[in-house]
């Protein structure tokens, strides 16, 4: 399928190399040009512009947050303004739901078609093709999409023909993963603190009553107080739960562990954490127990 890719970070560039081991017809485009150098020697094709990777049946969009989506998206050169009618953004960004409404809105006008198919995984699983691939969007777009999540993912959940349902789901389960971090570093600071082997804590968590592997990733790095290199980065972690809050806020759903968090990612970023991993805020009680 010719498809064009436009974001190459860690997640992004290990996506687009898969998509292309699967013999997709893919053009790159990234601000940084020179990040796309492993892709073409695999093969794809590098564009100048946002409108150079447009010229396609689809078009991916993996970027950071909700601005430089909207920049590639909704600026004068950007994607609604460049891809024919009919073509498919797929946006597969954590982007906040109110974005994923107003991009359905803009590609509807445009004669174009919008999916949303966020991902669950850190960026070793997308180097293996092992996402699972959250989407949603007329069902006809999604299933023309499902070669593409094929190449990515290990499994694709659809959850709607609203686009903005995948990112509530995505933005809902980052939230679960954040709670489970707070919670693994109060339990971890208070096992330690008591002088008993934090990593044998963790062991008999993921293996017994909570097997489940973000316990055992997550509950690793907290018991090892390693958190660089940032697989996830604590400023992406804190944007989740913002945008986590306003959707909550949006239909009234109180979130007293979403406010928490909050407050820990932006504790973690006043003392200066931005390189951190964001499971860095399960670190967090053991500072305050005074465990390490």
């Amino acid at each position: 399928m010719k498809t064009g890719f436009i974001g190459l970070g860690r997640m992004g560039a290990a996506m687009a190399a898969n998509l292309l081991k699967a013999g997709h017809d893919v053009t790159v485009f990234n601000r940084s040009p020179e990040k796309s150098r492993p892709l073409r020697d695999l093969g794809a094709t590098q564009a100048a512009s946002i409108a150079g990777a447009c010229t396609s049946e689809a078009v991916i969009t993996m970027l950071a947050d909700d601005a430089a989506v909207a920049n590639a998206a909704l600026s004068d050169e950007g994607i609604v303004k460049k891809l024919r009618q009919g073509a498919i953004h797929i946006s597969m960004s954590t982007i906040s739901v109110a974005l994923s409404k107003e991009l359905a809105q803009a590609h509807a006008r445009a004669g174009q078609r919008f999916v949303s198919a966020p991902v669950f995984g850190r960026p070793e699983a997308a180097a293996a093709a092992k996402l699972f691939i959250v989407a949603a969007g007329d069902p006809a777009a999604v299933g023309a999409c499902q070669p593409l999540f094929d190449a990515m993912g290990q499994r694709t959940l659809s959850i709607g023909a609203e686009p903005s349902a995948a990112n509530l789901v995505k933005l809902s389960g980052n939230f679960l993963f954040a709670s489970a971090i707070e919670a693994l570093g109060e339990a971890v600071a208070l096992v330690g603190k008591a002088g008993i082997d934090r990593h044998a804590f963790v062991d008999l968590l993921a293996s017994t009553i909570f097997p489940a592997p973000a316990y055992k990733t997550y509950g690793n790095l907290i018991a090892d107080n390693e958190f660089q290199p940032a697989r996830f980065a604590a400023p992406l972690g804190f944007k989740d739960i913002r945008l986590t809050l306003a959707a909550a806020e949006s239909l009234r759903v109180p979130m007293p562990l979403g406010s928490l968090l909050h407050d820990r990612f932006l504790r973690l970023l006043a003392q200066g954490g931005d390189e951190l991993d964001w499971a860095a805020i399960g670190g967090l009680a053991a500072q305050d127990a005074r465990a390490l």
